[in-house]
């Protein structure tokens, strides 16, 4: 038992009364304890529904996110005039609607926007479909990549994927903890808002409660994060909606915006597509440039993100720009060069196993 990390949960789950918020080291110390698995079952379990009670503030997620970049890998920088746009979906997935993460990161990867996204298979307690299984079906494996070869992709095509079980396995040891305890712990908080890459990014924070947002902002301004974007989007993704108006926050340096887009003021609104079994197959015919409703939605999504990375002057060329990148089957393209990349290491790959 470690007597240090008791000392820890004594402050979060003595109760509604008694208990205490954590310093952001010793938040970053009962973090670290729980990774390296030197706190017993008993003390995590314990310390995650206590934490889930009590609500993380902003100063202990900024101690988690410290142990997270103390112990985890991370990608290396690449040479890039746009920053990397680091997004960040819940692990648990999607159960109701369509998730559009995958094809969004291709398309804005052949506007010459560089993206990272990050997760892993499906979680607890919701174990939605995640973006793992998304990549699996368009015949992207990122699953047996080393985290080097993840960076020479993103150098390569502006696409890359840090994939927990073999990239941070030291926090894919906590997932069991979920299906245990039966809810979301404050874990499933961190990974809306960790950054896997070294270099100079943009972190875009989805997330589902408004209270979330004000921690991420608190974490970030301890953690000196300055470029960040916040979506109240589709089930915590980083997806707007179109059947609603979009809340979205932007931070620049100092300065904090608040942008609310209306889908119908730019021809986009529509009622959220239901996931489906036959998603892949409506991703790929929507990459060759068939109209559809999905490519509606890829559009009002991938204009917003090129305008805000900074890759057009307004929503509305963001807009035509994804639309042509579709249309002219450009996405299609960088999809095939992310599965030529990777077969490249092939070889390599079955030479190590």
């Amino acid at each position: 038992m470690s007597y240090e990390f008791r000392e820890l949960l004594k402050k979060v789950g003595s109760g509604p009364h008694t208990s205490e918020n954590l310093t952001r080291q010793e938040s970053e110390t009962a973090t670290r304890l729980m990774l390296l698995q030197e706190a017993t079952p008993a003390q995590i379990g314990a310390f995650m529904i206590s934490h889930r009670i009590k609500r993380p503030t902003g100063e202990e997620l900024a101690g988690m996110l410290d142990a997270y970049d103390a112990l985890s890998g991370k990608l290396q920088p690449i040479a890039s005039k746009i920053p990397v746009m680091v997004m960040c979906h819940p692990y648990d997935g999607r159960s109701r609607t369509a998730p559009l993460g995958v094809i969004n990161a291709i398309v804005l990867a052949a506007a010459g926007v560089p993206v990272v996204l990050h997760g892993g298979d499906r979680m607890p307690t919701k174990a939605g479909i995640p973006l793992i299984e998304l990549w699996d079906g368009l015949g992207v494996d990122w699953k047996t990549l080393s985290l080097e070869q993840v960076h020479k992709i993103l150098e390569r095509t502006d696409l890359g994927f840090v994939y927990l079980p073999t990239h941070f396995p030291l926090a894919q040891g906590l997932v069991e903890y979920r299906e245990q305890i039966g809810k979301r712990p404050p874990f499933s908080t961190l990974e809306l808002m960790w950054n896997p890459y070294a270099g100079e990014s943009h972190l875009i924070c989805g997330y589902v409660h408004p209270p979330t947002e004000g921690m991420f902002r608190d974490a970030f301004a301890l953690r000196g994060t300055k470029r960040f974007t916040t979506v109240k989007g589709l089930e915590g993704s980083c997806d707007l909606p179109r059947d609603r108006t979009a809340i979205i926050g932007m931070a620049r340096g100092e300065v904090f915006d608040r942008l609310t887009l209306v889908p119908r003021e730019y021809g986009f609104a529509a009622k959220e597509l239901p996931l489906v079994d036959d998603w892949v197959d409506q991703m790929k015919a929507a990459m060759q440039g068939e109209p559809s409703e999905l490519m509606q939605a890829t559009i009002w999504n991938c204009g917003f993100y090129l305008w805000r990375a900074g890759a057009c002057t307004s929503l509305e060329s963001g807009f035509s720009q994804a639309k042509a990148i579709l249309e002219l089957g450009q996405a299609e393209r960088k999809l095939q060069q992310v599965i030529c990349e990777i077969e490249a290491f092939r070889p390599v790959l079955t030479q190590q196993s």
